[in-house]
Parts: structure tokens; sequence; C-alpha cells
């Protein structure tokens, strides 16, 4: 069953046909991180994770702005610390072991923090006016939240230096011709598009796609033998549930699978 977490005055959660909405909604601040967005996505991520119905989320931000990074007047007051937490880092996600997919919905420019909430997912929708930056070096900083070194294995690594060094952003286009963004669409409807998305991933079998995404995750970067490993592992742990007799005998009765998720 589900439960909506307490989130705040700044983070949405919501759930409809197996897919969350996590909407970081403070455009006065430029959906910028402070301490109590940081307590709602970790406590959004927390509850996605838990809940058995709910198989895809979408991290977004209220328009114009994905996310413009950390807060720095909150910052300048004493509190990046509340910016971190111990399971996520940054923003509670950055850092974040997860089990299911999770989408960014990029709408508007996602910059330093912003960028890094993106890298941190699993797919990125986009819309044709967003850009992608990580311009901490601009303010003599570095991009501590994972930018420095996620961007160089999504796009090819000469691009990614030039993006940290020079600070400067990379606009959806190149993005999106780059491989950095899966999907692009008009501003006012990457939410929809990125909910189209997720609904092709939820007409597959949920535990199928959890260690799928897993596999993929932890076996693209390392040796062979861990990928057989977690291949084996994957396969074993999906032919005990029960929605892979339910997949069989869909495609033999020629209609839609219904997933239980078990």
């Amino acid at each position: 069953m589900t439960n909506i977490p307490e989130t705040g005055e700044f983070v949405r959660y919501e759930i409809a046909e197996h897919i969350v909405t996590i909407t970081i909604d403070r455009p006065k601040a430029r959906n910028a991180v402070d301490g109590p967005v940081t307590d709602g996505l970790e406590a959004s991520i927390d509850a996605f994770e838990a809940d058995d119905d709910a198989w895809v989320a979408i991290i977004t931000g209220t328009p114009p702005v994905f996310c413009a990074g950390a807060d720095l007047r909150a910052v300048g007051r004493g509190e990046a610390a509340l910016m971190q937490t111990e399971r996520g880092g940054f923003a509670g996600i950055v850092k974040r072991d997860r089990t299911k997919p999770l989408i960014a919905a990029v709408e508007g420019p996602a910059l330093a923090g912003g960028a890094e909430i993106a890298l941190a997912c699993d797919l990125i929708v986009a819309a044709t006016n967003s850009t992608f930056g990580i311009p901490e070096v601009k303010r003599g900083l570095v991009a501590a939240a994972g930018g420095n070194f996620r961007l160089g294995r999504k796009i090819p690594f000469n691009l990614a230096m030039e993006a940290a060094l020079t600070g400067d952003p990379i606009d959806c286009a190149t993005a999106e011709r780059h491989g950095l963004v899966n999907v692009s669409a008009e501003p006012g409807q990457v939410l929809e598009a990125a909910r189209a998305l997720a609904r092709r991933i939820t007409a597959n079998a949920p535990v199928a796609v959890r260690a799928t995404r897993a596999i993929v995750v932890q076996g693209t970067w390392a040796d062979d033998s861990v990928g057989w490993r977690l291949s084996r592992e994957g396969t074993d742990a999906v032919n005990a549930t029960e929605d892979v007799h339910e997949g069989v005998a869909a495609f033999l009765e020629k209609r839609p699978p219904r997933w239980t998720g078990r």
C-alpha cells in the first residue's frame, strides 16, 4: 500500500500507475537545494524504494529551472551541512544506493548540484531549452557531488573535460547528440515525455527491471567475471518470481502481461 511521505513545503510526492513524480518546488529560489529540500528528497527516495507499488520515479523541478544547485544564501548562513545526508550525500540523492529506475525530467537550467542530481539518475528527459553545467570553477570551487567524474561516463571525455574546466554549460541538442539526454521535448511537455518513457519501463516486469538495472549499473565498468556473476544472480532472483510465469503465459496466450511484482 502506498504511503505518501512527509516531504515538507518544497518537495512534492505523487504516485499514479506505478510511477512516482518527485518535484522540487522552490521556483522563487530557482529550485535551489537547502536543508528542507534535502530532507524532502531523501524522504521521497525512502518512500519510493519501500513501496512495492512504485516501480519508476521521475524527479523534476517547477519550471522555468530544473535546479540551480546548492542554495548559496543557505551556505552563507552556515547551513551547507544540512544539504548532505549520510546515505544520499548532496540533496539526499547523489550518493544514494537505489534499486529502482529514476528519471530526471529537466526543463531549463540544471546547474552545479542540479546537474549532479540529473547525472545521478538513470535516464534524462530534457526540454529543448535545457542546459547542463558544472560551473563551480567559475566561483573558485570544485564540483563535489559527482559531476566531475560522472559527466565523462555519459558523454565523450574531451567534451566532459571542456565542460568541467571552462564551467560553460552544455545545451540540450549537444547533450542529446552525445547520449546524455535520452529524450528531448518542447518546453512544457517534458514531464509528460518523462512519464511516457516511464510507462515504457512499467510495461515490463518490475523485478526483472530492477535486476537488469543492477547488472547495467554494477557491471558496465567491471570485469566480465563480475558481469557474469551479476547476470547469474539476477537470473536466479527473477526465476524465483511469479512474474516469470506470467510473462511466459502472456506470450503464449497473446495478451498483455499482468505483472504483480512478486
